[in-house]
């Protein structure tokens, strides 16, 4: 079977919608055909430390999304179509630039499920010229095991989210109430192959791993102290836990609790919660730091029709001291 047969009959994510997307504009239920398509590929320092340190993440923002979340922060490529066609050779050539050149901490491929026979290609061509960057794929959760056990192969790191603790919820801002599960059993089989991330000292660089993320929603703190609890009795207390605050509304929703950010007595129960669970590897997006430029965009934002899509102060070049947005967490923190 040819590798890129993978698009005849799409099965690809959980949702297993068959389409033929190797036949003229069909698209799956991730809005893309079988023609590569990219958003964005350069250094990105939004990451958690371990994972931006000085030099960034060398980025791939795919067009399309299998998850398609309703309050997407990225609705512009996983909802509205940005992106231009790339092929393997090119994206290949573009990676080894970030590597060689820019010397990226790791090549990090965002939501590449539906494009998984290209990713394998690009990685095999970027093997091939000697560049032996960690490979990190950052992903939704909402991950086969299929999809797994392939790319166990050629990944490094994983950066999975873990989104709901709720089927209700799942349902009804991302059309998958077999979520919880699904993603629960995706993140052991990371785990499984990769074990927790392996920089757990202050400054250090990961290599290889598994750190779970969970963004706080507005409204919906049951879930998210369900979704801390569910990791915390599935992997213990020494997962690598990011906690995130940055949930901004981009349109109005059906649910008004999800028109506006978090509430700091929000995120300090969550927060708490980890805290209570004994968390020892937990990076934290406190509320305070999600900071606007002064024309108003958010750093956890992006603007995908600019030509630097991110702001983060102080990353404007190489020389920063790392890590984005993201704190390691200790209990002093709290507040």
């Amino acid at each position: 079977m040819e590798l890129f047969d993978a698009y005849r009959h799409c099965r690809l994510c959980p949702r297993r919608c068959g389409t033929d997307r190797t036949r003229g504009e069909n698209k799956g239920f991730c809005g893309e055909t079988g023609e590569l398509r990219i958003a964005y590929v350069g250094p990105h320092f939004g990451e958690e430390p371990p994972l931006t340190g000085t030099r960034g993440s060398g980025t791939v923002f795919f067009s399309g999304c299998s998850l398609r979340c309703s309050f997407c922060q990225n609705h512009q490529i996983s909802h509205d179509g940005i992106g231009r066609k790339f092929s393997c050779q090119e994206l290949a050539e573009a990676l080894k630039d970030l590597a060689v050149r820019t010397r990226v901490h790791n090549l990090n491929f965002v939501t590449p499920d539906h494009f998984l026979p290209h990713l394998e290609r690009t990685v095999e061509l970027i093997r091939q010229e000697g560049v032996p960057t960690p490979i990190m794929l950052n992903l939704s959760g909402y991950q086969s095991i299929e999809f797994l056990k392939i790319s166990s192969g050629f990944t490094d790191i994983y950066l999975p989210d873990y989104k709901y603790s709720e089927s209700r919820l799942a349902a009804l801002l991302s059309s998958c109430p077999d979520y919880p599960r699904k993603a629960l059993d995706a993140i052991t089989e990371m785990v499984k192959q990769k074990g927790f991330l392996d920089a757990q000292c202050e400054g250090a660089i990961a290599s290889k791993g598994v750190l779970a993320r969970h963004l706080i929603l507005p409204g919906h703190v049951e879930n998210s102290i369900n979704a801390i609890t569910n990791l915390y009795l599935e992997f213990g207390s020494e997962l690598p836990l990011s906690l995130m605050s940055q949930y901004q509304p981009l349109k109005e929703h059906k649910d008004a609790s999800l028109n506006r950010r978090i509430s700091i007595e929000e995120f300090e129960r969550v927060y708490g919660h980890c805290l209570d669970l004994g968390f020892e590897n937990l990076f934290i997006q406190f509320p305070e730091d999600n900071c606007l430029s002064v024309d108003g965009r958010s750093a956890f934002v992006p603007d995908f029709t600019s030509s630097t899509p991110f702001y983060f102060p102080g990353h404007s070049s190489v020389d920063n001291d790392g890590g984005g947005l993201l704190k390691k967490s200790h209990s002093s923190d709290f507040h």
